[in-house]
């Protein structure tokens, strides 16, 4: 049986409704904790949900970041553009009160890090710091940069170069979605998470 349908064309939306619609359609959406450092050596820490898996070979990431209101880049877009590196942290039960919290606009000679006092670990192929409790984090860096969109957007490919995932979350080799407890984002303020999962058996090929 069909299911009754509303329907709306982006075009006739405004840009905030486009935006709350197209947030509440596109769920759950991972987070991307994305740590950089500025060419002055100021850390950054910020939440980015567009975000996304491209390719395993290489291990390739998709990282979307809005510009400010008056168009000018956020401090993440800016320093990837710089120095094209990036530790992008999975965030999870654990720390996403922390993970929300450095979504504050502070200036850029502010670094998140040391305003919500998150202790930090060195990466080892790139120069931004590790989160140091982060169950997932992958060091990066750009191989592309795109203008994305009206406003516009900065749309990053960052390819993975180094993997951490700690070992309580792991089953064997891989990481478990339940012991994870990643945070995922739905529409408006609400957040979901891998606390509980189940499993689906694919078509026999």
């Amino acid at each position: 049986m069909s299911r009754s349908m509303r329907q709306w064309r982006p075009e006739d939306l405004d840009k905030a409704g486009r935006y709350h619609l197209m947030t509440a359609c596109v769920v759950p959406r991972p987070i991307a904790w994305t740590s950089t450092v500025s060419k002055d050596g100021t850390t950054n820490l910020a939440p980015f949900s567009f975000f996304g898996g491209v390719s395993s070979d290489p291990w390739t990431v998709m990282l979307s970041v809005g510009r400010r209101r008056d168009g000018s880049h956020k401090d993440t877009a800016r320093n990837i553009l710089e120095s094209g590196e990036a530790v992008i942290h999975i965030s999870t039960r654990e720390n996403e009160q922390w993970m929300v919290a450095s979504s504050a606009g502070l200036d850029p000679d502010q670094s998140e890090i040391d305003h919500l006092q998150i202790a930090t670990e060195p990466a080892i192929e790139v120069a931004p710091p590790r989160v140091a409790d982060a169950a997932i984090a992958l060091e990066a860096k750009r191989v592309h940069h795109q203008e994305v969109g009206r406003t516009p957007v900065d749309l990053f490919l960052l390819e993975v170069v180094r993997v951490h995932v700690a070992k309580d979350v792991l089953e064997g080799d891989l990481p478990d979605g339940a012991k994870l407890g990643a945070v995922g984002r739905l529409g408006g303020t609400g957040y979901c998470t891998t606390d509980q999962t189940y499993e689906i058996d694919r078509p026999q090929e």
